[in-house]
């Protein structure tokens, strides 16, 4: 993607921009705020602050030189010089970038009260503006909808979970992964032997004596997995950034009325939404429609049904049915969505499946394969 994918994110960035008379945007990515923003625009991946300016050149302040090397900007500079101080990296730039005074300058919407100050009494030529409504919410809509290079990066990512969830799957049933931590790390490993960055949120492995908790804590233990009763694992891959999402239920022995009534409803509920997975549909249409079938079953998800993925693992939009008094999203082409219906007990254990899901013209792509695994 370098010079290229890079350079028009920048580019249509500017052009919003030029709308709202911003002169100059800041982006931080530090252990503050780790914001997706800096490696939308340039693929480096963490530690730097970026100016866009008005025109779509992008300087980047790097506390990596070696790391940044790979990166796309006009201009790459060492955050070091500037003792890994935004305001100073940015009086820097917009003396050199010749920014004419009274200009706006937008810096990130969650900079602290004291941060703010300090923007503006070092900007005291300028219109220092932090807001909400700016260039985050600006870059957030940017990204809810993927361009191919995005596609292309999940895609990957969602290739390599699905391959890594079919060895589990025949390991589990040869008795070669026994545990949740054995689980776990043999994902691990393989992210990285498969030539991704690792797993883009701590696995979550949950056996029958866990399964039945939303988000299992710790994620893994040393319990058994894929033994009799309902066990859950949830996990994704990161490749250059780029996050997969899937949840597979693994159903082991001679299951309990209860059991396989929660695992035709969440099937039911899965296949029933999927169709509302198409360009011009409501997200919380959708989401309702999954729990009519659990209320059918006199049944509640207590989650939401799913959300976008791309840099971040949860993104923009999300899939819920309750009512937020605003105008709910629509789904988009090109948007990457999850569809994860679940349903949880603590007699039965847990039930989820989860895949991520492309929006197209004509409807929609499920991108990874995620199953009920009958042991």
């Amino acid at each position: 993607m370098k010079n290229s994918a890079y350079k028009r994110r920048r580019a249509d960035f500017a052009t919003w921009m030029a709308r709202e008379g911003i002169a100059v945007a800041v982006f931080e990515d530090n252990e503050r705020n780790r914001d997706p923003a800096v490696q939308y625009f340039t693929g480096h991946p963490c530690d730097a602050v970026l100016f866009i300016t008005i025109t779509g050149y992008g300087i980047l302040c790097a506390w990596d030189d070696n790391l940044a090397a790979k990166a796309d900007a006009d201009i790459i500079l060492p955050y070091t010089r500037f003792s890994l101080n935004p305001v100073m990296a940015g009086k820097y730039v917009i003396e050199k970038a010749g920014v004419p005074i009274h200009s706006k300058i937008e810096i990130p919407e969650n900079t602290s009260y004291p941060g703010f100050l300090e923007y503006v009494n070092a900007f005291i030529d300028f219109d220092v503006i932090c807001r909400k409504s700016g260039t985050s919410a600006a870059v957030e809509s940017m990204r809810l909808v993927k361009d191919e290079e995005e596609t292309a990066l999940t895609r990957r990512a969602c290739s390599i979970a699905d391959g890594i969830a079919s060895a589990i799957e025949k390991k589990i049933q040869a008795g070669q992964l026994k545990t949740e931590s054995d689980v776990a790390l043999f994902i691990e490993k393989e992210a990285r032997l498969a030539g991704a960055e690792g797993t883009s949120f701590p696995t979550l492995a949950a056996g029958p004596s866990r399964s039945h908790m939303i988000h299992s804590y710790p994620p893994f233990g040393a319990g058994e997995f894929g033994t009799e009763g309902l066990s859950i694992l949830d996990f994704g891959i990161k490749y250059n950034g780029y996050t997969s999402d899937m949840t597979l239920t693994f159903a082991a022995g001679a299951l309990q009325p209860a059991q396989e009534k929660m695992i035709s409803m969440v099937e039911k509920a899965y296949n029933e939404a999927l169709e509302l997975y198409k360009p011009g549909v409501s997200v919380r249409e959708a989401a309702l429609k999954a729990d009519a079938v659990f209320a059918r079953g006199r049944r509640k998800m207590p989650h939401g049904l799913g959300h976008g993925v791309g840099l971040a693992v949860h993104e923009a939009p999300f899939v819920r049915s309750r009512d937020t008094g605003e105008e709910p999203p629509v789904f988009q082409s090109g948007m990457i969505v999850t569809l994860e219906p679940g349903l949880y007990d603590p007699r039965y254990g847990g039930v989820r499946l989860e895949n991520d899901v492309l929006i197209t013209e004509e409807g929609n792509e499920v991108l990874t394969h995620s199953r009920i695994v009958r042991l």
